[in-house]
């Protein structure tokens, strides 16, 4: 038995006639976990900013921060330097795994479950819904002529979605400063006109593509749909129509009267139910669609069309097409959620992870660069001594002043001094450097005994006074 055929196309047309989608409501398994998802994530997303967390006098108490001016990122117990951008390269190979293993797994789960504009349309989705009714009253809604009820219910409508929208950018610039500070100066009219304009941005386009483009940006806009297809396998769970069991379709009487007859008869009663709620309009029963974001509310309207009509549930689920000629020839289906791609994936998810981890674990609060000068490159004194100029740039990641002594290894009894600075009574330097700063200074190596090359490694370490803790970095020594 075959799958059904597809509905021809149009001749020349590029693209399928445009149409107003109407979903309906749906309840069941998947419907709640997309509500669990939608709360959780929608929850974060608008309270994180105002979450607290201490990190000592002086410094900055949101707990997830993105600090521009004071270049870092704060994330908790974790403070980002511009130094540390591999981090950010870590988490964006971190994500893009994970989005490959679902892909593996269980096809577009990302795009039903977790993708902003699935999470944000849903929320849409049910304010219309409260505002104008289920599927049938809205579509009989938008059939009737301009009236007083319908400017009063469309303009309730747009305004709670601009509110959402207007509320979801405001909530992104919060994530860039103090929250309570931000919104107290927003309602005020002093904050900065840069906060203004990213609100509107964000509301423009959360209330356009959450609220009119919907199913288009899934379809048109979003690239993943096309990567997703090249990274899938026959092992890759989908939402399928299982035709396997679901063909021939009829009524119920008609299909009971085949039964009756021993005459072939399948499950489905083309009630259209699994259309009617899908958000993309996408019937399901045509197969694997580009526009299908395997959000599995087919899979629950399915579920209860069969538990009414006393058949067993599961016409509509999450299988693969091998499973359904497997069914066809008489053999059990098969899963197999580990596999060579599965392992690889959750591998490089493992590795990257663990070694971020590790790093973060060892990673240091002290750091020290080293340029040297350029021109000249080196300088002879009068006695044949030679001089190098160096920049030296110290860093104190900690959120106290500390004090750093600065040595250099690898030359035979160096003379430094350090421009600004005097030594102490043992002859070295000490360097103050203020809490989460950095402080950069210029430092003069002589040598009164030529090294034997051109070209000696040096290394300039600094070491904190109280703690030990310690960073190097290493240049050369220019001489004739």
């Amino acid at each position: 038995m075959a799958a059904p055929p597809l509905a021809p196309a149009e001749p020349g047309a590029l693209y399928a006639p445009a149409r107003r989608i109407y979903p309906q409501s749906v309840s069941g398994r998947f419907r709640r976990i997309k509500w669990a998802v939608l709360v959780v994530t929608l929850g974060i997303y608008y309270l994180l900013p105002f979450v607290r967390w201490d990190r000592g006098p002086g410094a900055p108490s949101q707990a997830v921060l993105i600090d521009f001016p004071g270049r870092r990122f704060y994330f908790f117990f974790i403070e980002i330097w511009p130094q540390e951008v591999y981090y950010i390269t870590g988490l964006l190979i971190l994500a893009a795994m994970t989005l490959f293993l679902m892909n593996a797994v269980a096809g577009r789960i990302w795009c039903g479950y977790l993708c902003p504009q699935t999470v944000w349309t849903d929320l849409f989705l049910q304010i219309e819904r409260l505002i104008e009714g289920d599927r049938r009253e809205r579509m009989r809604l938008d059939a009737e002529p301009w009236t007083l009820r319908k400017v009063v219910l469309k303009a309730t409508k747009h305004f709670l979605w601009l509110m959402v929208a207007w509320w979801t950018g405001g909530a992104w610039v919060l994530y860039f400063a103090d929250a309570p500070t931000l919104v107290k100066a927003l309602a005020s009219g002093e904050a900065p006109f840069i906060a203004y304009a990213w609100i509107g941005i964000l509301t423009f386009t959360t209330y356009f593509l959450a609220g009119h483009m919907r199913e288009q940006v899934c379809t048109y806009m979003c690239p993943w749909p096309r990567i997703q297809a090249a990274l899938t396998d026959e092992y890759a769970l989908n939402v399928t129509y299982r035709y396997d069991r679901g063909e021939p379709r009829g009524s119920i009487k008609k299909n009971a009267l085949l039964r009756q007859q021993g005459l072939p008869a399948g499950d489905c009663v083309d009630c259209l139910q699994c259309v009617h709620v899908c958000p993309t309009g996408v019937d399901i029963r045509k197969g694997l669609q580009l526009d299908c974001i395997q959000c599995g509310l087919c899979i629950d309207a399915c579920d209860a069309v069969m538990n009414k009509i006393g058949r067993p549930p599961g016409l509509i689920g999450y299988d693969t097409e091998l499973n359904i000629q497997r069914r066809l020839q008489g053999q059990p289906p098969i899963f197999k959620p580990v596999r060579t791609r599965t392992v690889l994936y959750a591998a490089i998810i493992a590795v990257v992870g663990l070694g971020m981890l590790y790093s973060l674990a060892v990673r240091s609060t002290v750091g020290v660069s080293v340029i040297h000068d350029r021109n000249p490159v080196f300088v002879q004194l009068s006695d044949g001594g030679i001089r190098n100029a160096y920049t030296i740039r110290i860093l104190n990641k900690a959120l106290e002043a500390r004090s750093f002594l600065l040595m250099i290894e690898g030359l035979l009894a160096p003379e430094i001094e350090v421009i600004g600075s005097a030594p102490n009574p043992d002859g070295q330097f000490v360097l103050e450097v203020g809490p989460d700063q950095t402080r950069e200074v210029r430092a003069l190596v002589t040598v009164h005994r030529p090294p034997p090359s051109p070209s000696t490694p040096v290394t300039f370490r600094v070491i904190e006074m109280r703690s030990g803790e310690h960073a190097k970095a290493s240049d050369h020594f220019r001489a004739p």
